[in-house]
């Protein structure tokens, strides 16, 4: 492994280990600086968590307009679209990257909750830490990676469309960034809201 792929691996793990370091420190009081830092951080998610759900609403509306075109054009016209499948494709990775954000932020993606369910206390928080800085570390190196993708392609263009092959791939980093807010955002929101607490 060269020097180039160990770099961003290596800031990767100090920035998660500063990032999970940070959380617990501001969701561990209630009141001062903690208080104060944990307010701030939950009303900058509100905005980001809101427009990333926005922003994969909308690519999700993209998507199905120009599948809907595609059926039309195909099967009513007889003239095949040559640009509505590469947008359904890129509006369908829009979603997915956009979408982990949300559903990150909202604690939604399959967890193996045993060890949260039968843990109280330090230990608990600490499990949940722990999952925390596997889900930056994983983001961050998705955020290293897809910019540098996005950067590499920037003077391809994508069939059909006549733009920048980075459009597609930008949606990885950009989703990594929403998601990592997210997650944050949900081990510092310690509100029973999600399916774990309810459930029994």
């Amino acid at each position: 492994m060269n020097a180039m792929n160990v770099l961003p691996l290596q800031i990767m793990g100090v920035a998660t280990v500063l990032a999970v370091a940070l959380a617990l420190w501001a969701g561990s009081g209630e009141a001062g600086a903690r208080a104060r830092m944990r307010r701030t951080f939950l009303a900058v998610d509100r905005l980001t968590s809101g427009a990333a759900a926005i922003l994969a609403t909308l690519a999700m509306a993209v998507a199905v307009a120009a599948g809907a075109w595609q059926v039309v054009a195909r099967f009513a016209t007889e003239t095949p679209s040559v640009w509505s499948e590469a947008l359904v494709r890129t509006a369908i990775v829009w979603v997915a990257f956009i979408g982990v954000a949300v559903a990150l932020r909202a604690g939604a993606l399959v967890s193996i909750d045993v060890a949260r369910r039968l843990s109280r206390g330090t230990v608990q928080r600490a499990l949940e830490a722990a999952s925390l800085a596997a889900i930056l570390s994983f983001l961050g190196v998705m955020f290293w990676f897809g910019w540098m993708m996005a950067e590499r392609v920037k003077f391809q263009e994508m069939a059909g469309l006549e733009v920048s092959m980075s459009w597609g791939y930008a949606a990885i980093p950009i989703g990594a960034c929403f998601a990592m807010i997210g997650a944050i955002a949900h081990f510092l929101d310690r509100k029973p809201t999600d399916e774990l607490e309810t459930a029994l």
